[in-house]
């Protein structure tokens, strides 16, 4: 980066270190940090999405309906997120290039499955193996954002469907009786009102969310953990322009502080959006500050 770092071997000290911090794998480390906010800001909503799908299907009066929400909370819930992040790639993968296969090679005559492989026509691969390396990067980020989001959707569903219940049923009797159907009941009674009660469960789920995002490394994507890995360990002159010994505790220690002032900040955008929906709500302790001053 800097027109100094031509000859990295006649360098010593801080034109060193600074040769050494602007080389391109720390670009693509810095570049990793960024890799994993776009996950949360995709995976946080995409989420939230499935569990209201989730809550809603498991309160639903449609007994098949309710016993698939419940299900699936259960079961997401009952499995360890490792079993279930390394299932649903693969098996996600699979699924896509299965229907692809379906609609693009309808004449192939052979056997999806030959042993223990998994074969579909060229054509149903995903990606292409002639796509550039952009398109895989791509392709497993979002497969990353999906397993997430199928996940992670089970734990906010199983908030919500509680936050549901938690909302007096007095107050949708009384919608009832002035008329409303249980569908504007839900959209104008029901669903404005769960957010304060459920906030508190999904303000810990958002910083399982943020801890859980070093298991993008087990998903095949480059992120922060596998770049300080990759950085920290020891490198010698023959295999690198700036050798140095096993450097990974300090690699390890940016990501903790990286992750403790990230989950400071969401503590304090928490506790504000807690602070602004609890505003002149009804408590145990009686009624909230006053809605007007």
């Amino acid at each position: 980066m800097f027109s100094f770092c031509t000859d990295p071997q006649s360098l010593d000290g801080l034109p060193w270190l600074a040769c050494y911090l602007t080389t391109g794998k720390h670009m693509a480390f810095y570049a990793s940090f960024g890799t994993v906010l776009i996950l949360l800001a995709i995976t946080a909503p995409v989420a939230l999405a499935f569990g209201f799908l989730g809550a809603t299907a498991a309160r639903a009066r449609f007994r098949p309906l309710a016993w698939l929400g419940k299900g699936y909370i259960a079961i997401v819930r009952g499995v360890p997120d490792i079993a279930f992040f390394l299932f649903f790639v693969i098996a996600l993968d699979q699924a896509f290039e299965w229907i692809r296969h379906k609609i693009k090679c309808p004449d192939w005559d052979q056997p999806i499955r030959q042993g223990n492989d998994f074969v579909v026509c060229p054509a149903a691969k995903l990606p292409l193996s002639t796509s550039p390396q952009i398109w895989h990067e791509i392709y497993g980020f979002f497969l990353a954002v999906l397993t997430f989001a199928i996940v992670y959707g089970a734990f906010s569903a199983n908030v919500l469907y509680g936050a549901m219940r938690a909302v007096p049923k007095a107050q949708l009797e009384t919608a009832e009786a002035y008329g409303m159907t249980p569908r504007q009941t839900f959209w104008r009674i029901l669903v404005p009102q769960m957010w304060i009660y459920a906030l508190p469960g999904l303000s810990n789920l958002w910083m399982i969310l943020i801890k859980a995002t070093p298991l993008l490394f087990l998903l095949g994507v480059e992120d922060i953990v596998y770049w300080a890995r990759e950085l920290g360990a020891a490198k010698q002159a023959r295999f690198s322009d700036y050798p140095h010994g096993d450097w990974r505790m300090w690699y390890f220690l940016a990501l903790l502080i990286f992750y403790l002032a990230f989950t400071k900040l969401s503590e304090v955008v928490l506790a504000r959006v807690t602070a602004r929906l609890s505003h002149g709500q009804a408590t145990l302790g009686g009624t909230g500050r006053s809605a007007a001053p």
